[in-house]
């Protein structure tokens, strides 16, 4: 798959991490957050059958959507993912190798960042972006410091504990965040259709409070 146009300010950009998805329902439940407004779906590597869920994803919606996986922690890993036709990467440390072979397939590519040093290589290595991961240890003061001396161009997501309130999202996007990766407080296993899709408007209505 060829990655279509990627422009973050056209994007509603709130990253779905589907951790626990499983084939048999990963379509019905990404058409719920689609509906919803999102764009990027991510299934993390350690879900059940992850490389399935992928390749039916990109099947069923196409290259409308950035649609990969999470967890991606080896080139094997990486060369998999991209066998499927997925258009974005998203890691949970910086791999170089990774990183590069991905941004050579045309994947939109998140590595996850805590310091400065990675930062300057993910950028280094052509990452789309920085998953600033996570959040909770860097902190606020930590993610100020950090985007204080990147370029500042680059696109920073934070992740890991971001709930849907605009008092969770504000201070980061002042601070100059582009947008979060979501995980369990928008979707875990057993949680019903509806479930999702409260928490799908929930994220997306206070994402755009707080970006005002």
């Amino acid at each position: 798959m060829t990655m279509r146009s990627f422009d973050l300010a056209a994007e509603l950009p709130l990253v779905a991490i589907l951790r626990g998805l499983e084939p048999s329902n990963c379509v019905r439940i990404t058409q719920i957050l689609i509906e919803e407004g999102f764009t990027m779906i991510e299934v993390p590597l350690n879900s059940p059958d992850a490389l399935t869920s992928i390749e039916v994803l990109v099947k069923h919606f196409g290259s409308d959507y950035l649609i990969g996986a999470g967890t991606v922690t080896s080139l094997d890993k990486a060369r998999a993912v991209i066998e499927t036709g997925a258009n974005l990467i998203v890691t949970p440390n910086f791999n170089q190798e990774v990183v590069e072979l991905s941004v050579a397939a045309n994947c939109v590519t998140f590595p996850g960042v805590a310091t400065p040093t990675e930062a300057f290589a993910a950028i280094a290595a052509g990452a789309t972006g920085l998953k600033l991961f996570p959040i909770q240890s860097l902190g606020l003061v930590g993610f100020k410091a950090l985007k204080s001396v990147l370029p500042k161009e680059t696109i920073c997501l934070p992740v890991g504990g971001i709930g849907p309130t605009e008092e969770s999202m504000k201070p980061y996007l002042d601070a100059g965040a582009n947008g979060f990766g979501l995980g369990a407080a928008l979707y875990m296993p057993g949680l019903t259709d509806d479930e999702i899709r409260v928490n799908a408007k929930q994220f997306k209505q206070a994402f755009e409070s707080a970006k005002g």
